[in-house]
């Protein structure tokens, strides 16, 4: 099973970082303190002292001296490994394993796989390992008040340990998985801003196009009809008379390019304010792919009875387009659209005579997810499952969709898009 590789960007919050460290040092100092001079444990405090002072430095360096606001996973590394060993050597001189606070030294290692890479945590888990295993068998007593002999069975110091190692590896684990999977849904939201971006680039320059149109219209024809009527009045004056035969020319050019653009009735007002039927979304990309494709579209509207208007969403375009694209894409030589509707709902089913969706997908239910992964190589290397889907899914949702992936029970794969009316009546 191959894995959909991700953003190799990893980086850690220096203003978070930074705060929490404060935080870490000022419990640190507090509880020392008072565990001291309140609790009366009798125990070599100043050294704990020194190592806080020097852990504020490395903080103050951070915040002052390294300018970037996302620290990479060098630096990154670097320091949280600090906070490692600065750990280890406060437990080693207050009680090492039997320290109450020691399950404190696993925070930079889980820490490091939510933000930095595997390789990093990997790293981190193997100092934090190392670490627990010596504060295992090397510490200082801290000595109770009242019971300065104090002394934990052994079959008790050695559990700490390896329940603190059973943590870590689960946090670290899942710590991982949700980094990753944070990232990928970042970059996937990302790329699904951009095209929506892109898509209402586009809706607008349509706008304008069609504004352009109506308004070229009536002077285009003013100067097109005066250049007639000069030409019949100076037709005899051969200079005039070709400057004014040039002049009708571009004007009928001009007139037939403002015709090309008003062709296609969606580019009146249905760009701008008017509410359209999905019908029209779907007549202008089946349009738009007859053009480049040579593929059979076959759109069925005799169960479409119930028109619900709404105005147009560049998001249900981009979304009903990624996947009548992925029908065009899947199939052998026709794609069947299905428009459905009555007083409640309103459907869309999208099929095509491809070899359906990867099983192990629908199995799991896991299309739509970003970065998808499949046994299916083919379906991958050939469709590109994943990220349009997942984008394609999540515009629509947001409009209120419900979108289900099944296989044919002969051929091909079938995408079903349903609205309540009362839904698709709020775009």
């Amino acid at each position: 099973m191959k894995f959909k590789e991700t953003s190799k960007i990893y980086a850690l919050n220096k203003s978070t970082y930074v705060n929490l460290r404060w935080i870490a040092y000022t419990g640190q100092l507090a509880t020392i303190l008072l565990v001291q001079f309140f609790f009366e444990f009798k125990f070599n405090y100043l050294p704990c002292i020194f190592i806080i002072f020097v852990s504020v430095l490395t903080n103050l360096y951070l915040s002052f001296k390294i300018k970037e606001n996302q620290l990479n996973n060098f630096i990154s590394t670097i320091f949280l490994a600090y906070d490692i060993f600065q750990l280890s050597i406060l437990f080693f001189l207050t009680g090492g394993i039997t320290n109450p606070f020691i399950f404190l030294i696993i925070i930079p290692a889980v820490f490091s796989s939510q933000f930095l890479n595997i390789k990093s945590s990997i790293i981190l888990v193997s100092i934090t390992t190392t670490v627990l295993i010596f504060l295992t068998l090397f510490y200082l007593d801290l000595p109770h008040p009242n019971n300065p002999h104090f002394h934990a069975p052994d079959y008790y110091l050695y559990s700490i340990p390896i329940a603190i190692l059973i943590g870590l590896i689960f946090l670290v684990y899942f710590g991982v998985k949700f980094g990753t999977e944070n990232r990928i849904r970042k970059e996937a939201y990302d790329k699904m801003q951009e095209i929506m971006a892109k898509e209402n680039e586009l809706i607008s320059l349509g706008g304008q196009a069609a504004a352009a149109a109506h308004s070229l219209g009536t002077p285009l024809s003013t100067i097109l009809l005066t250049a007639k009527e000069l030409k019949k009045e100076f037709g005899n004056n051969n200079k005039i008379k070709n400057d004014l035969e040039l002049l009708i020319s571009q004007s009928n050019r001009c007139s037939e390019i403002i015709k090309k653009l008003t062709l296609n009735p969606m580019i009146e007002d249905e760009f701008l304010d008017n509410e359209i039927s999905l019908d029209i979304y779907i007549a202008e990309i089946v349009r738009s792919y007859k053009e480049i494709s040579d593929k059979k579209f076959l759109v069925n509207l005799e169960e479409f009875k119930h028109k619900v208007k709404s105005y147009k969403s560049p998001e249900i375009v981009y979304g009903l387009r990624n996947f009548i694209g992925n029908a065009n894409k899947f199939s052998e030589n026709k794609i069947e659209i299905f428009l459905r509707s009555n007083n409640i709902e309103t459907e869309i089913l999208i099929k095509d005579d491809g070899p359906g969706f990867p099983k192990d997908l629908i199995d799991k239910a896991r299309l739509g997810e970003p970065y998808i992964r499949t046994k299916d190589h083919k379906h991958i290397s050939k469709y590109g499952l994943g990220l349009g889907t997942f984008i394609g899914k999540t515009l629509l949702e947001k409009n209120f969709a419900k979108i289900f992936f099944k296989n044919s029970e002969i051929n091909g794969a079938q995408v079903i898009i349903q609205w309540d009316n009362k839904d698709l009546k709020k775009i």
